[in-house]
């Protein structure tokens, strides 16, 4: 046999040993079984959803402007004018002079909302309210209103 042809045939035998092996190999990881354990399977329901209760909230309007004009006396002083919850609606109090000291309106009170009586019911919001008998501003608290 001459020397190129030997050459051919031994390059050929260990293209052909390669893939054989490779061929093998792929073989084999084929045949490896693996046991796979069978649980069963646990579907849980979803919980229903739960009803949007939408809170109806009776918001205060804005306030009214008022020209106060001059007092009385030296000795009065203004009440500025406010919103009041009058039963089933907001009522505007006009200002007015009064012969005692008046102090400003203090800030609003921010109340959490709890959760309504009723689907009908509306919130009102807590606000001040001028005490005419000399109590001067009273908070009055929020409520729900049926």
């Amino acid at each position: 046999m001459n020397l190129s042809r030997a050459f051919i045939v031994r390059a050929h035998r260990g293209v052909l040993c390669t893939l054989a092996v490779g061929a093998l190999a792929g073989a084999l990881s084929g045949c490896v079984t693996r046991v796979v354990e069978q649980r069963p399977v646990v579907v849980e329901r979803p919980a229903p959803p739960r009803p949007v209760v939408v809170q109806q909230v009776r918001p205060m309007p804005a306030p009214i402007r008022e020209d106060r004009g001059a007092p009385p006396a030296p000795d009065f002083n203004w009440v500025p004018g406010h919103w009041k919850w009058a039963g089933n609606d907001w009522q505007w109090v006009h200002g007015n002079w009064v012969r005692q000291p008046v102090p400003p309106m203090p800030e609003v009170i921010v109340e959490t909302i709890p959760v309504a009586p009723a689907p009908q019911a509306m919130w009102v919001p807590g606000h001040w309210v001028w005490r005419w008998n000399g109590g001067g501003w009273q908070w009055e608290r929020g409520h729900w209103q049926r």
